[in-house]
């Protein structure tokens, strides 16, 4: 059984922690687009993450997945909805809350035994793989903090 998303995680989880401690106050209301700050991005991340935690849980529970547990196609609708909650937050107090659950969400993802994780594929409401969103973010923010 492939169980290489624990250590993409734990690699992901890592470059997260290294971003984060290098961040002044400041830098982490930089927009790295129009629409998020990088502390948006931050809190971005924690929502999904949170989402990907509480898959796992039902998982754990032995609770199968139902159809409203699917995402939609286009998930710009919930992104969009939950921006100014995130941006709400006081920008250091979301960004540690995003490692605080990114961390959380690694613990729950490489403790899932392995006849849970043979069950999960490409069509499961649950994505193991977290270091992938992850990445594609922490991209995003590295290049509008070299930026400024």
């Amino acid at each position: 059984m492939d169980r290489s998303f624990v250590a993409e995680n734990a690699r992901a989880l890592e470059r997260l922690k290294a971003l984060l401690s290098r961040l002044s106050d400041g830098d982490l209301t930089i927009l790295v687009n129009e629409y998020w700050s990088v502390a948006g991005v931050f809190g971005h991340l924690a929502f999904w993450d949170g989402r990907a935690l509480l898959m796992a849980g039902k998982l754990t529970r032995g609770e199968p997945f139902t159809p409203s547990d699917d995402e939609p196609e286009d998930v710009d609708w919930i992104n969009d909805s939950i921006r100014p909650l995130v941006h709400a937050i006081p920008p250091r107090t979301m960004a540690e809350l995003a490692l605080t659950i990114a961390e959380e969400t690694d613990n729950a993802m490489a403790a899932l035994p392995a006849s849970i994780v043979e069950g999960i594929d490409e069509r499961s409401p649950l994505n193991l793989v977290r270091a992938q969103h992850r990445d594609e973010h922490l991209d995003e923010m590295e290049a509008a903090l070299k930026a400024r």
